[in-house]
């Protein structure tokens, strides 16, 4: 079964024991991984011990301590000037009632999540702004009008415990999935509070296993016993704040009581220990992220640690029909055969326990296709591959000569995945999805491949005469980027065009072709221009091309940028005057950094949650454990290189910069919002202007319900038409 170490969109912490397959002790929305401290006293911690001895000519530094009172008069005076310039903008009310209304509309898909007989599903809407956690059986979802039951209603909850809850997600214990952990977010941030949950009796466990607010949390073992790695204490977390200790722990016993089963080196990101399942078979193992892209998969024997022979890198898709499958993130050479970066290979899982594993390919990349996603059936084994950024995915039968594959239709050009798949059946849901096509639920069985339509997203903006192109750039090395083109109706290479540039370009995350509500009604709808861009340090083209742009080569993402911009000028698309750019976490640090590059080329930027100063990213929160991206700028070499493209470093006073929009959240303990204040007050101080607006809560998301979604996108966008039209 799957259990990719998922790397997430925004600079994702490291998501171990997360699936969407159920027959792991699955994770549904999200995995928890956090410290017991709160935002506000690491960074004063820092500030206090590294002040003087890193940084000795910083005169903001004082806006990294995130709740310091001075800090945060400082946001509340920042906040309210750009709220009086953006509700002043036409635009910015039309915007906000439209986008609330599309988030709380009553005719969204009710998105499943299979569990045993059970189909759940987490709501939110005008009267649940927090949401609903309820469920509901197949028959009566495939109706069309199901009868939902509430299990968890998190508005309740808050009010009855007087906290901003955030609902981070539910793991059970497979197969019954009647134990299970809710994760609660106190106002969004990645550090939850963990709480026993029972499915049969829809309430909370009295004397369950429970956790205080922390990066981290526990998975079930048994019904008695889960794995914990939290912040047991002094010494029990990595230099990036994750756990690096993991324990058992037995029901009815004090979490001091927990017995060690492995620690990590505090070099290491993170440790934690699940249990995986292949049919009845059950393989407890314990996961050293000892890099962002480096782990140690070990499985326990009498609860000792056993490390599996892997190649270095190597990411654990599934343990399937007795076959244990990895993703390469480099080249392997064995005795007699060779595998390329990104292939997706298999052995006996026995056999490689007993030291005698013998590895072969079940698919391999091409020039124009990389893996994407592993997901299994009873009986099958779904391959989700990237083709030129669009999806495209197989089913692989396994036999004795190994797997035989079979292409599965959904749709062209777009994105696809396949969820709520079992060991137990040949069940699976499917949705699909492009820029102008609403997305399209669907449901299936693996041995026919012929799913059918079950639910299908409303039309939320009129896309008629809207046209969808793919391009390629030329980036300054002649390598040639995608990039998609969506043209409003109308248009015209005038140059004239109001056009976002969209990027993120990190972590191996690929960025693909979907259906977004408000990009088509508040932007394409009113005439602008949308680019969704491909560059690398994306996953877009498998790990070759998330590598092109990893440590000192990571001026080449930012080149690729560059490099469409002027593609899309050159084309007449636009022209710099009309040209706007958008990014977040480490997309944040992108378009910070290509605006202090070529400031010429924009006329608005919109830097959300970011990166900015990549002196001291390693020194705030979870920024060490980034070092496998960027590098650790406080060796010498590789600072040589951060210091060309680090914004915070690279803003000067004598050049003509777009008035950049800076968004950040207080409560993001993930990415410091110190980076994105810190540069604000750089550049005014040097007499830019620049607007800044800082949520009070949402985490790295930047917005905790629908209601700060609805004016996050009110502000973005009333933004960007008064920058660009």
């Amino acid at each position: 079964m799957k259990i990719k170490i998922l790397l997430a969109a925004m600079l994702a912490t490291t998501l171990v024991g997360c699936s969407d397959k159920p027959k792991q002790n699955e994770v549904e929305e999200s995995a928890s991984v956090t410290t017991t401290k709160t935002e506000a006293s690491v960074v004063s911690e820092t500030v206090a011990s590294d002040q003087n001895a890193v940084v000795t000519d910083d005169e903001f530094i004082w806006l990294e301590e995130v709740e310091g009172t001075d800090a945060l008069k400082w946001v509340e005076q920042k906040n309210a000037s750009t709220l009086e310039y953006l509700k002043a903008i036409p635009e910015y009310e039309s915007i906000k009632s439209d986008a609330l209304e599309i988030l709380n509309a009553k005719d969204r898909i009710q998105w499943p999540s299979r569990r045993g007989d059970y189909l759940y599903n987490f709501w939110t809407d005008a009267t649940h702004v927090k949401g609903l956690y309820r469920r509901t059986t197949k028959e009566s979802y495939m109706s069309g009008n199901p009868e939902w039951t509430t299990v968890l209603d998190i508005d309740a909850l808050a009010a009855k415990d007087g906290e901003s809850w955030v609902y981070k997600g539910m793991s059970c214990l497979y197969p019954d999935y009647v134990h299970c952990a809710v994760n609660l977010s106190p106002g969004g941030t990645d550090a939850t509070v963990t709480r026993e949950f029972n499915l049969e009796t829809l309430a909370f466990v009295e004397g369950g296993f429970e956790l205080p607010v922390a990066k981290g949390g526990y998975s079930f073992i048994d019904k008695d016993t889960v794995f914990v790695a939290t912040d047991f204490g002094e010494g029990s977390l990595t230099d990036s704040g994750y756990p690096r200790v993991v324990k058992k722990w037995q029901r009815g016993t004090d979490l001091s009581e927990a017995k060690t089963i492995f620690e990590a080196s505090k070099q290491s990101v993170s440790a934690s220990g699940f249990a995986m399942f292949d049919g009845d078979k059950r393989y407890e193992l314990v996961y050293d992220s000892t890099s962002f892209y480096t782990s140690d998969i070990y499985v326990l024997h009498n609860d000792q640690p056993v490390k599996l022979d892997l190649p270095d890198g190597a990411i654990l898709q599934a343990i399937f029909k007795g076959q244990l499958l990895i993703e390469l993130r480099n080249d392997w050479q064995l005795a007699n055969q060779s595998f390329v970066k990104g292939s997706l290979v298999a052995a006996n899982f026995e056999a490689l326990l007993a030291g005698e594993a013998q590895w072969y390919g079940v698919f391999e990349p091409t020039d124009s296709t990389s893996l994407a996603s592993v997901t299994t059936t009873a009986d099958y084994l779904f391959v989700n591959m990237n083709q030129d950024v669009s999806s495209m995915v197989e089913r692989y039968e396994f036999s004795e000569e190994g797997f035989v594959s079979t292409p599965l239709q959904l749709g062209n050009n777009g994105s696809i995945s396949i969820f709520n798949t079992s060991d137990t059946d040949n069940e699976f849901y499917a949705s699909f999805t492009n820029f102008v096509t609403p997305t399209k639920l669907y449901h299936g069985d693996a041995e026919f491949l012929e799913p059918k339509v079950i639910r299908e997203s409303p039309e939320r903006f009129d896309a008629t005469g809207m046209q969808v192109e793919q391009h390629f750039a030329t980036s300054k090395d002649g390598t040639k980027v995608p990039y998609y083109l969506v043209k409003p109706k109308g248009f015209e290479a005038d140059g004239k065009n109001p056009t976002l540039l969209y990027g993120y370009g990190g972590f191996e995350i690929s960025l693909r072709p979907r259906y977004s509500s408000m990009v088509g009604k508040e932007w394409l709808e009113r005439g602008g221009v949308y680019v969704l861009s491909n560059i690398r340090g994306g996953g877009e083209y498998g790990p070759r091309w998330h590598q092109a742009a990893l440590l000192k080569n990571r001026m080449k993402a930012y080149d690729d940028f560059i490099a469409i911009a002027e593609d899309l000028v050159a084309k007449k698309v636009t022209s710099p005057e009309h040209l706007g750019i958008q990014g977040g976490s480490n997309g944040g640090l992108l378009v910070g950094a290509v605006t202090m590059l070529r400031p010429d080329l924009f006329n608005a930027v919109v830097c959300q949650v970011p990166l900015l100063d990549m002196k001291r990213f390693h020194k705030l929160l979870a920024g060490a454990s980034w070092m496998g991206e960027y590098g650790n700028p406080d060796d010498e070499a590789m600072w040589s290189v951060i210091q060309t493209y680090s914004p915070y470093q690279n803003v000067k006073p004598d050049v003509e910069y777009p008035e950049i929009f800076f968004t950040t959240s207080t409560k993001d303990d993930r990415v410091h919002p110190g980076h994105a204040r810190k540069m604000v007050a750089r550049m005014e101080a040097m007499g830019h202007k620049v607007y800044y607006y800082e949520n009070m809560e949402g985490g790295h998301a930047g917005a905790a319900d629908n209601n700060q979604r609805a004016d996050v996108y009110a502000r973005v966008y009333a933004y960007l038409w008064d920058k660009l039209k």
